[in-house]
């Protein structure tokens, strides 16, 4: 069974959408989404520097788009289309891309969406200085007690010897300067909050509101949510998932297990890919990935469709 996945914010680098954009058509498709949510995706997909693609308001909306445009890229080379897949999943603001992906959402439903999350949670981590660091290697109990120890939050469990910590500014200085017992590294996240945590509370209710305008339909493949690694059958269920998710720790080590028990072959990466499968390098060891981080990668990811379909 083959896995389409969507990575989370963090993934974004200056001037990564510009080679998506000369594909026939792309520039007027996101064209037509900037306009939908007012932001120009084209701008800082292309054009803007580290430090304002790391605007969470920003980033999210920039991530769905590029996943949703390498999604539909792909997917037209593919002989099954998007019946090709067994699977989606997406890592944090990755969960609207694959919800997207899985029919839950329209393209611009999806968008709308990130938007509002994307402005709800700059405005929650304007309140109080944090952020995020991801904790390499080490026993997962020992880091995690660890974190709790300094006042931080587990807020992504990524497996294959990942955990990124969010808290304060002065709980991540103090993760950086006292490691846990048996860890590699701390590396500090190129993101502007501390995401899925107490400190998103606020952009919960910003979210409820939104949620109230979807329509969201039951998923037409096995979506693998991130709250607990289970296959969500209910888009109602996946929507509210969507909204409590922010707050909450992201459970990519479950979502791998998830992968592994459905028997998973193959792993696509949307775009700006290359995190994900790396995990999935450490974690299921075996599985062939392809990463879409340009369009020279598509005809990769179709061979490798086309030899676990064959």
């Amino acid at each position: 069974m083959l896995v389409l996945v969507a990575p989370g914010q963090g993934a974004q680098t200056p001037g990564f959408l510009t080679p998506w954009l000369e594909l026939p058509g792309a520039a007027e498709r996101v064209a037509g989404w900037s306009d939908a949510i007012g932001l120009d995706l084209a701008h800082y997909g292309t054009k803007a520097d580290a430090d304002e693609i790391r605007d969470t308001a920003v980033a999210q909306p920039l991530l769905v788009a590029a996943g949703l445009l390498s999604a539909a890229e792909l997917t037209a080379r593919l002989a099954g289309g998007r019946t090709a897949f067994g699977a989606v999943s997406g890592h944090s603001v990755g969960e609207i891309t694959a919800a997207a992906y899985a029919g839950v959402l329209g393209e611009h439903d999806a968008l709308s969406f990130v938007r509002t999350r994307g402005l709800g949670m700059a405005e929650a981590a304007a309140v109080t200085e944090t952020g995020m660091a991801a904790v390499l290697g080490g026993d997962r109990d020992v880091v995690v007690a660890h974190l709790e120890k300094l006042g931080l939050t587990p807020a992504n469990i990524n497996g294959a010897g990942q955990i990124v910590a969010a808290g304060t500014a002065e709980q991540i200085a103090a993760l950086e300067a006292e490691k846990p017992e048996g860890s590699m590294k701390v590396v500090a996240l190129k993101v502007a909050g501390a995401f899925h945590t107490h400190h998103m509370a606020p952009a919960v209710a910003t979210l409820e509101k939104a949620a109230e305008a979807l329509s969201p339909a039951d998923p037409a493949l096995k979506y693998v949510s991130n709250k607990d690694g289970q296959v969500v059958t209910s888009g109602a269920d996946v929507v509210a998932r969507l909204v409590g998710q922010v707050a909450n720790p992201v459970r990519w080590d479950l979502c791998m297990e998830t992968f592994g028990a459905l028997g998973v072959t193959g792993i696509v990466e949307l775009c700006p890919g290359g995190t994900l499968t790396g995990l999935a390098k450490r974690a299921l060891k075996g599985v062939p990935s392809v990463a879409l981080k340009t369009p020279d990668d598509l005809d990769k990811a179709a061979a490798l469709v086309a030899e676990q379909t064959a």
